[in-house]
């Protein structure tokens, strides 16, 4: 799911990471707009909130989402700048490091008090909002851009011209290709959903510690690809 890249991805290891990672980022853009009032997994609101600001002269309003459209940036400049350092060194931990930071974020955030959410909802958010944008380098990286997870406006308008496509592709090879992407784009539309109702199911409940259910579904996904590689190594040893 997270070691192979590029050519060597199919589509069930495109669709594994698709559904994961889609979850996480539907539970983190939920609780971060449940706990401080931010969009927390894009950055596409945030232009319009910054024109706004401008247009009103609010500047100090401004400059701040100014400032997560950056940190969002900054999340996935350092994600991908970590995994060309690390790919130097050891290539097998190239895509394990940026989820571990991933986890350590949510996991902090998670356990934070009420009070501290409301001194430093900015803060917060821009910590979400670098974990968002690392992980959303990270994706794209692993799938060679096939894969986005944070943000669904792109999917719904690539979706729209693939059901349209259904009705004009006629070749076996083509309608097979553009089945695959369909699916691909429902699977991550629906986990998305899915983490969104899951996790504001949750945070009525739990408040900021339903972070803690990412953060495990992320640890989840490393200990699954971990696993999976020892054995498959087992069977070509002793097979």
């Amino acid at each position: 799911m997270f070691r192979h890249r590029g050519n060597r991805r199919t589509l069930i290891h495109n669709l594994k990471l698709a559904s994961l990672l889609s979850f996480v980022a539907g539970i983190v853009n939920v609780t971060g707009f449940f706990s401080v009032q931010r969009l927390t997994t894009n950055v596409t609101g945030h232009f319009a909130y910054f024109a706004d600001g401008l247009v009103q002269k609010h500047f100090g309003e401004a400059w701040t989402y100014l400032l997560y459209i950056m940190v969002f940036l900054c999340g996935a400049f350092f994600s991908n700048t970590l995994i060309e350092v690390v790919a130097k060194k050891n290539m097998r931990y190239i895509n394990v490091i940026p989820v571990v930071i991933e986890i350590g974020i949510l996991v902090f955030i998670a356990f934070l008090g009420k009070s501290t959410l409301i001194r430093k909802a900015n803060i917060i958010a821009c910590s979400l909002l670098f974990a968002m944008g690392l992980q959303n380098a990270l994706v794209t990286y692993i799938s060679n851009s096939v894969v986005r997870t944070t943000h669904l406006t792109g999917l719904f308008t690539d979706l729209g011209i693939e059901l349209s496509q259904l009705f004009f592709y006629r070749k076996e090879e083509n309608l097979k290709r553009l089945i695959s992407s369909i699916k691909l784009r429902f699977t991550i539309i629906c986990s998305f959903f899915l983490g969104c109702v899951v996790g504001g199911y949750c945070y009525f409940f739990y408040g900021t510690l339903t972070l803690l259910l990412g953060a495990a579904c992320l640890l989840s996904g490393i200990v699954y690809d971990s696993v999976r590689y020892r054995v498959l190594a087992l069977k070509r040893k002793y097979l």
